[in-house]
Parts: structure tokens; C-alpha cells; sequence
């Protein structure tokens, strides 16, 4: 399924005003915007079409939808508050349209979900959540591509100090032993055994690159 169709079936669903096109134009502008690199239409692409496979596992398929499009709809790589500056974007718009609250305020919390600060809760949040973690368990080729698109957006701070950094997130989701990286089982069953392996890799060659 194409951009455009994911973003007409899931605004329709939802029951909002119209297909809103000229959003859709906005939101794509915005992950076209040359200071992204990895939080680009690639990444919304491979999410969208992860949910495509996983959609039956979803309780509120569109707002899991919706929310995948705006997960990322705001972001600068310099800024603490993307998440929470996408999600009152979203409402904003989800309002305007007439949506209805108790689905505004589901959506909302799914892209603050975003923030991988605490373990999801809902079905949707923990599907939500291992969708945008799947690139953890991409294959080589497009792991190590990944981990040039995030080096090139944070192409501002100096090495040794990326490198630690980089290695204290990677490292925090290694550590998760309850329920894991993923915390659906579909995921768990997937791709948890090739995330963490990717994960090791790259933390081992970021500790490498560290030493003097």
C-alpha cells in the first residue's frame, strides 16, 4: 500500500473531515526536510508497511495508523521534545477534523510512546513501539545503513561524545530482560534474537571506537 492510501484509509477510518491532502503534503514535507536522514519517508515507509503485515493485532487499527504518521512528524535532532511537540500537532489536526476525543487522546499517547522512556502499556502502544523498533532487527546491510542515517543526523556532535552516547542507548535496550526489546510476542518471536544481536555489534564496535 502506498503513502497516500495509508493516510486516506486511516484518517477515513477514524472518522475524521475529509482526507485532508494538503496534511498529507505537510507531514511528507516535513519527512523530507534535509536535516533528516534516517527519520525520513524510508523510515514512515518501513513502518507503514510493517503494520500492513501486523494490522490484526491492533485493537484500534487506524488510530495505530494515524499515529505512525505522526510519530515522527516533528523532529530535530538538537531538540529534548519531538514526541511531545508531534503528538500536540496531532491532536491539533485530529481535533479540527472533529475526530473524537477518546480517540485523540488514544493517539496521543501512542506517539509519546515514542519516546522509549518507559515500557508501553496498551496492546497499541506495545505495537506501536515494536513497529518503530524494528529497524533494531533489520538485516546487516540496512542495520549498518541505519547507523550511518542517525550518525549523519547528529553530524553536530563530536565522535567520542556520539559514540558513548550512542552506546548508553543501545545498551539500554540490550538490557531489557522483561518482557525484552520487543514487548509483543509476535515481535519477541521475530525479531528479538537478531536485535540483540545487532545491538552487541554495534556496541562492541562503538566501545572499539573509543579506546585511545
Amino acid at each position: 500500500m502506498g503513502l497516500l492510501e495509508s493516510w486516506q484509509r486511516g484518517w477515513s477510518e477514524l472518522g475524521g473531515a475529509g482526507t485532508e491532502p494538503e496534511l498529507f503534503q505537510l507531514i511528507c514535507s516535513h519527512y523530507s526536510a534535509s536535516n533528516r536522514k534516517y527519520h525520513t519517508l524510508q523510515h514512515l515507509n518501513e513502518c507503514l508497511d510493517l503494520l500492513e503485515s501486523v494490522m490484526n493485532l491492533a485493537t484500534h487499527p487506524a488510530e495505530v495508523e494515524i499515529a505512525l504518521w505522526f510519530h515522527d512528524a516533528v523532529y530535530d535532532p538538537a531538540s529534548q521534545d519531538n514526541e511531545a511537540q508531534s503528538a500536540q500537532w496531532a491532536r491539533a489536526e485530529l481535533i479540527r477534523a472533529g475526530v473524537s476525543s477518546e480517540k485523540i487522546d488514544r493517539i496521543h499517547s501512542l506517539i509519546m510512546a515514542t519516546c522509549h522512556t518507559a515500557l508501553p502499556q496498551t496492546i497499541d502502544e506495545r505495537l506501536l513501539v515494536d513497529i518503530d523498533l524494528a529497524i533494531l532487527a533489520a538485516p546487516p546491510e540496512r542495520f549498518a545503513e541505519y547507523e550511518q542515517q542517525i550518525r549523519a543526523e547528529y553530524h553536530f556532535v563530536p565522535e567520542p561524545i556520539f559514540s558513548q552516547k550512542r552506546q548508553e542507548i543501545l545498551q539500554g535496550f540490550l538490557d531489557r530482560s522483561s518482557p525484552g526489546i520487543y514487548s509483543t510476542k509476535y515481535f519477541q518471536d521475530t525479531l528479538e534474537l537478531r536485535a540483540r544481536d545487532n545491538l552487541s555489534r554495534s556496541i562492541n564496535s562503538h566501545q572499539i571506537s573509543r579506546q585511545p
